[in-house]
């Protein structure tokens, strides 16, 4: 599990939790890109002073795909 668990950190993961048998992790989505930055401060600047692209930036950056790996204990019947 742990060989698994450092293979997604070493893709962009973020581990939120760890317990005795899963691991949650999410993609570390970035700060955005800089076309959408551009969009929205030409957009919004006036009326939200860059919070607008703040909220973007967070969103972003916290919107990552969520992963749980789970170790399951696999006896043989018989």
């Amino acid at each position: 599990m742990e060989n698994v668990t450092d293979d997604y950190v070493t893709m962009g993961y973020q581990v939120l939790s760890r317990g005795e048998t899963s691991i949650s992790l999410r993609q570390n989505g970035g700060w955005g890109a800089v076309g959408p930055h551009i969009l929205i401060a030409v957009l919004t600047i006036w009326w939200t002073f860059g919070i607008g692209n703040l909220l973007y930036a967070l969103y972003k950056r916290y919107s990552g795909e969520k992963i749980l790996i789970k170790l399951e204990d696999l006896k043989e019947e018989g």
